[in-house]
């Protein structure tokens, strides 16, 4: 049995490999450096890493990754004292009370699974932790487990009391997962954080869910590749100019267990129980919200090429960019029509019409 757990790991492999290319300073402005600053920290799972590029004090950092922990905290699903273990041991008997943060993180997670039609679900929680696949026993349920599961799953079966900021869920043994989208929440949580300390240029980069503030330190935008699913060490088949914009990638090579031969992934289908069947190797999402980008992600791949693509052009400001086994690349309406400038990096990769 093979599995990856190992937060270092994510950190090379990533979802995301970014590139930063050569660094030139403005004339002009105090607050931005020449050399940038990071930091890193184990957290939600994966390596949490902020650069920033203009001069600021370490408490900018700690305040970020005081939030960071914050919502881990309030929303980890292995954590006996989160809001979200408290809900699910609540399943089936009434409302819980809960934080800002959750309820609204909750909230956008219903919107995400009711805009893919349930192909995102954060009551996807009892099959993820049936399968365990990332954690520390991670096996291949016995099909009646998954029959008796599969139940639970079911997004409609949430119940939202904005009045009163309490969340229940309806039936017994029902899990609430969020490990789909927090993520995404707290890049731009982090981003907020460090503006309020005069940031306007830096780079959070949550195990692959990365986010860019402004602009390079030049004026031109940031340069990001897009991971090749099929590299081991962060290759990249495209690189993408980025402005104020999240790129995050959901892909079967994030974390896997391989038993008798055959590979099992973690992104789960909610209608099978199995990790989905598809010919698509990742989904990369482009857009202002790293909250949304990172649900869209999972959500793209989960519907496939037709209908994941036809999901992101019916949406404003998102883009995607798709991978199929055979090395293509599929790219919605914006960075056909230019919106966004790219340059594919890895010739093996070409383009192909959606």
């Amino acid at each position: 049995m093979k599995r990856t757990n190992n937060a270092i790991q994510f950190f090379f492999i990533g979802i995301i490999f970014l590139i930063i290319f050569t660094i030139s300073c403005s004339r002009g402005s105090e607050r931005v450096s020449t050399e940038p600053r990071s930091r890193s920290e184990l957290m939600l799972g994966t390596v949490c890493r902020i650069t920033i590029y203009d001069v600021v004090d370490d408490i900018a950092f700690d305040k970020a990754f005081a939030r960071i922990a914050e919502i881990e905290q309030r929303m980890s699903l292995h954590l006996d004292t989160s809001e979200v273990a408290t809900i699910n041991r609540s399943a089936g008997l009434g409302p819980v009370s809960v934080s800002e943060d959750t309820f609204l993180v909750i909230g956008k997670a219903l919107d995400a699974a009711r805009m893919s039609h349930g192909a995102f679900d954060p009551t996807i929680g009892p099959l993820v932790k049936a399968w365990d696949i990332g954690g520390d026993n991670p096996r291949r349920p016995p099909q009646e487990e998954i029959d008796n599961l599969l139940p639970l799953v079911g997004y409609e079966r949430v119940v939202l009391d904005a009045e009163h900021s309490t969340v229940e869920l309806l039936d017994a043994g029902m899990v609430i997962d969020l490990g789909g989208i927090a993520k995404g929440y707290a890049a731009d949580e982090v981003a907020e954080v460090l503006a309020s300390f005069g940031v306007e240029k830096a780079i959070i980069n949550l195990g692959g869910n990365v986010l860019v503030m402004g602009t390079r330190v030049d004026g031109s935008p940031w340069r990001i590749g897009v991971q090749n699913p099929e590299a081991e060490r962060g290759g990249h088949v495209m690189i993408i100019g980025l402005e104020d914009k999240a790129l995050v990638t959901s892909g079967p090579y994030e974390r896997y267990l391989e038993l008798d031969g055959i590979v099992y992934h973690h992104i789960l289908d909610t209608g099978t129980g199995y990790p989905v069947e598809t010919d698509l190797t990742s989904a990369s999402i482009i857009t202002g919200d790293s909250f949304i980008a990172d649900a869209l992600s999972t959500s793209v791949y989960s519907l496939g090429l037709e209908k994941g693509m036809a999901l992101i052009n019916s949406l404003e400001g998102v883009e995607a960019v798709i991978i199929d086994k055979e090395h293509h690349l599929y790219l919605s309406r914006g960075l056909q029509d230019g919106t966004l400038s790219y340059t594919i990096s890895d010739q093996q990769f070409t383009l192909a019409a959606p």
